[in-house]
């Protein structure tokens, strides 16, 4: 029987992170007098901690470093990130993939530090547990290179991995690293476009997607 993993983006897929990430950015920068730009929120949504400061750059004028911007922003998080709760649903997917018998990864355009921050406060942490951050490798989502690091670690070709993302841009990085990719936006995200080729996913319910998903052979597209 074929291994199967499944990996989940971090930040609005298995933890409710998305509202903190968007809070502290803005904290931030009104320390410094600014204020973020109309639909901020949605316009970052799996962007890397340098896209978002070059975004602000361009939009507000934005002054700080990017240093600056990202030692500002992770001051306010991680004060706050120890009541981080897991997304509804998110669990009875991982319990699912234990009744399977199915492996799984975390990747994440987080860097290792509040990826761990975000682990710890939900108690999702444990040895063998893989998990991808920023900061192991070159290039972020929505480059294929960080879901393609988490197949090499768990010894799997790409085909045999599923991933499941909130995001556009996590969306593309799976694509683009030729695995299955399940798009389970948060209820209150349907404007989020996804790219062709992705399998979509009820925000409420996960579960059937992931099971079929589970048990269908996948083909890349070549």
């Amino acid at each position: 029987m074929t291994r199967k993993a499944v990996l989940f983006d971090m930040d609005g897929t298995l933890v409710d992170s998305e509202e903190t990430h968007y809070e502290t950015m803005a904290a931030a920068v009104a320390e410094h007098g600014y204020s973020v730009p109309p639909g901020f929120a949605k316009a970052i949504t799996g962007m890397t901690m340098a896209d978002c400061h070059t975004y602000l750059v361009k939009l507000i004028g934005l002054h700080l470093s990017l240093d600056e911007f990202v030692a500002a922003k992770y001051a306010h998080y991680l004060r706050q990130a120890p009541g981080l709760k897991m997304r509804p649903g998110a669990r009875a997917a991982i319990d699912l993939l234990r009744a399977r018998g199915a492996e799984m990864a975390i990747v994440s355009n987080s860097d290792r530090m509040l990826a761990d921050a975000n682990l710890r406060a939900v108690s999702l942490q444990w040895p063998d547990l893989i998990t991808v951050t920023r900061n192991d490798v070159r290039l972020g989502k929505p480059h294929a290179e960080p879901y393609l690091r988490a197949a090499y670690l768990l010894d799997l070709k790409p085909e045999d991995c599923i991933v499941v993302e909130d995001s556009a841009p996590g969306a593309k990085a799976g694509l683009a690293a030729g695995m299955r990719v399940i798009a389970w936006p948060e209820k209150h995200r349907p404007d989020i476009v996804f790219p062709e080729g992705v399998v979509m996913a009820d925000p409420d319910d996960i579960a059937p997607v992931l099971a079929a998903c589970l048990s269908e052979t996948f083909v890349p597209q070549l």
